[in-house]
């Protein structure tokens, strides 16, 4: 997503409803060229109270709903305390059409709910990995003991499998490390004891949208695409911005999904350009904006299948202002989103992106973008203020995403319909009125901060059978001076050393024919500039977009970012990738090992190892 320019305020009177008559602050530029069983569950909101105990459902173990279902929102589990405790079942099944569904399920039998948290929080998550059947609708075998056997520690790197598991708190700058937000060792095995997560939200973790998946090199897509995701809300966004104070807020997931009608003909009328499938099965990019997509979207589960696309619905009252948080928990799909009314897109003010504030740098300002149209890569979040016309239904749609001619198809459709009503329901959960005002960041603004050294990495990719286009491909990021080689889970080898403290500027090329969506763990960065040329986008991120390489021009375009190394928690080894998770899965993923300052301890660390690129001032 590209907002430029700086950011301004947000006011009853300044929110355009008709998408006329009112110039926007920054423009938007998206250059993207079964287990089935009852389970008693606990929930705990740890105040030494108890504990609410609660049946799930029987029937499906991943329960979805139908096709043009009203909108509901994810269950909110709230921190009491300054405690969150929760008990969640990672299960699976396979649907009457044979996809694969994964969930989260509480102990009050809500699936995926929000996990709603202040800085500095306690948060205290019990897995348990109840996976019973493998893609392909095998059965998992469940031996005694877990991890075959032997009583394995899951931190201790054992096998990593389609019935393994873990938990990735994506966007939290917490320490990459077990039993917190370790991903490259920690594998959960069905038949295990409950894994116990237990984080401390940071001080000074900015309030905003954050959210949580499995990331298991390997399967990580296969999870995801099935369902296995969730939103963790920061709270606090309306310190930040006292301007969103006492608004509603709704968050909304969007996931995607194998397509539930893969062998429909499109409707009568619609555009159909010949369909190309890569090796994935999955329709490559047509180039034109239209036509079968690779996968479907649904809104906070509710499925909006191709070919008809009927929408989901979302009500609201008329002129309602409330703020959307919205986390695109795609596998592979971009999103570009657009409100409609009466065909004029409406204004949309950004106040948020990735978990941050867009005003998050200590100097005051309004804080708000104006947009009408919003790019999420897979992986990001945005957070907007969206005002209800006066009367009859807007619609939320995608725009097409041109991801490359080595990419997927991601055409333009409708998500939901937003019916205006006098009777609409407010969302359940509101901001604070009467918020105390944020404190400024400990740190000085990043973009003040000069860099210790500069480096330069880049996406490529390989057929593993350069005489046949349908085989295999084998992906890679590489830091420029190293011969690339897809990741290996087995490896502790560093592709990079930083130094905590240090701030660095990293160039990301593309030298793909596709969209690539860079994402590192630990930290949110800073992007300086785009394809060579300074961008006024102070906002902090922790995804962004890479363009793709046309195959032609001699210069690959490239992103500029600042890396923040600085917070004590980024010491330790974790990972950079990217966020198509096919790509993650096929070897598009590089480890980062960040050294602890003289006098530090060390015990984060794994054991050193030779052959990353060395720590080199400029």
């Amino acid at each position: 997503m590209g907002l430029g320019g700086a950011a301004e305020s947000l006011g009853a009177a300044d929110l355009p409803r008709d998408g006329r008559g009112c110039s926007p602050a920054v423009t938007l530029n998206v250059k993207m060229g079964t287990f089935h069983k009852v389970m008693l569950g606990v929930v705990c909101a740890a105040t030494g109270a108890g504990c609410a105990r609660a049946q799930a459902a029987g029937g499906e173990a991943c329960p979805r709903p139908a096709t043009g279902s009203v909108i509901e929102e994810p269950e909110d589990l709230r921190s009491v305390g300054g405690v969150l405790r929760v008990d969640v079942a990672y299960r699976n099944e396979l649907d009457v059409g044979g996809h694969m569904r994964y969930c989260y399920v509480f102990g009050d039998g809500s699936e995926s709910p929000n996990l709603r948290v202040h800085p500095g929080d306690l948060l205290i998550l019990e897995l348990k990995n109840e996976l019973t059947v493998a893609p392909g609708g095998m059965s998992i075998a469940m031996p005694m003991g877990g991890h075959g056997g032997a009583g394995e520690d899951p931190c201790s790197g054992g096998k990593m499998t389609a019935a393994s598991t873990n938990l990735h708190l994506h966007g939290l700058n917490i320490p990459p490390i077990c039993h917190e937000d370790d991903v490259l060792k920690t594998s959960i095995q069905p038949g295990d004891p409950p894994f116990e997560y237990k984080v401390r939200i940071p001080a000074g973790q900015p309030p905003g949208l954050y959210w949580y998946h499995p990331h298991m090199h390997g399967f990580t897509k296969v999870q995801v695409l099935g369902g296995a995701s969730g939103a963790l809300i920061i709270e606090g966004v309306e310190r930040a911005n006292k301007e969103l104070s006492g608004m509603p807020e709704r968050v909304l997931v969007i996931r995607d999904q194998d397509l539930l009608n893969p062998n429909a003909a499109p409707n009568p009328g619609a555009e159909a350009p010949p369909v190309v499938l890569d090796s994935d099965g999955d329709v490559m990019n047509t180039g034109t904006g239209t036509g079968k997509p690779a996968k479907d979207l649904s809104v906070n589960f509710v499925p909006v299948p191709y070919p008809n696309y009927e929408p989901a619905t979302i009500k609201m009252k008329p002129r309602e202002r409330q703020l959307w948080r919205v986390l695109n928990a795609s596998a592979i799909t971009y999103l570009n989103l657009q409100i409609l009314w009466n065909a004029v897109p409406q204004w949309m003010a950004v106040v948020g992106l990735d978990g941050v504030p867009l005003n998050y740098i200590g100097r005051g300002g309004g804080g708000v973008a104006w947009q009408t149209h919003v790019g999420i890569a897979p992986g990001g979040r945005a957070e907007f203020v969206f005002a209800a016309p006066a009367e009859g239904v807007a619609t939320l749609e995608t725009l097409s995403v041109d991801t490359g001619s080595g990419g997927e198809n991601d055409p333009v459709r409708p998500l939901a319909r937003i019916v205006v009503s006098g009777d609409a329901p407010e969302p359940r959960a509101k901001l604070a009125s009467s918020p105390e005002a944020l404190p400024r960041p400990a740190l000085p603004w990043l973009g003040d901060v000069a860099p210790v050294r500069t480096r330069k990495l880049y996406f490529s990719e390989i057929l593993q059978d350069p005489k046949d286009p349908n085989s295999p491909t084998t992906f890679f990021i590489t830091v420029d001076g190293q011969p690339p080689k897809a990741f290996d889970p087995a490896s502790n080898v560093p592709n990079i050393v930083a130094r905590q403290g240090d701030v660095e500027d990293w160039i990301i090329e593309n030298r793909s024919l596709e969209l690539h969506a860079f994402h590192i763990h630990q930290l949110h960065f800073l992007l300086l500039e785009r394809f060579g040329s300074a961008v006024n986008e102070p906002f902090l991120r922790d995804t962004i977009n890479v363009p793709f390489w046309d195959g032609k021009t001699s210069r690959y375009p490239s992103v500029k970012l600042r890396m923040d190394f600085r917070d004590s928690n980024t010491v330790g080894l974790f990972p950079y990738h990217c966020h198509l998770l096919e790509h993650e899965d096929g070897g598009m993923m590089g480890l980062v090992r960040v050294e602890p300052q003289a006098g530090a301890p060390v015990e984060n660390l794994p054991e050193k190892a030779s052959g990353a690129v060395a720590l080199k001032r400029k």
